[in-house]
């Protein structure tokens, strides 16, 4: 009975799906037709359009796991220990000053290099 609900549901997914597509592709046509409109007008409409998208993509299997998967990460995000702000102070001060060495470094590795070249080729 399960194999058969899945099925239904892939058919159903694949209507959706091109009904997404539709409006996508409805969007991006309408767009480029009301092109003398002001564009609030129509940046509302693809919003609008966007938003239905959206929510017709959501009622599938792939978006329903979509949101499930988004839903997850918001969660381990909220997990994350976040660096102060004078570890991220120092973090950058001592990255900047890395750079800066490693400049200097090649800098001076490329003035010694064009030097024996120069000597060598005359």
């Amino acid at each position: 009975m399960n194999v058969k609900a899945e099925a239904k549901d892939s058919r159903f997914d694949l209507l959706k799906w091109l009904l997404v597509a539709a409006l996508v592709i409805a969007g991006v046509v309408g767009n480029q037709y009301f092109s003398a409109e002001p564009i609030l007008y129509r940046v509302l409409a693809l919003l609008v359009v966007a938003a239905l998208a959206g929510l017709i993509a959501l009622q599938t299997s792939k978006g329903k796991a979509f949101w499930v998967l988004a839903k997850e990460a918001r969660v381990e995000i909220r997990k994350v220990v976040w660096p102060t702000r004078q570890e991220t102070t120092q973090t950058t001060l001592i990255v900047v000053a890395v750079v800066l060495v490693m400049a200097m470094l090649l800098w001076g590795l490329d003035s010694l290099l064009g030097w024996l070249v120069s000597l060598i080729v005359g």
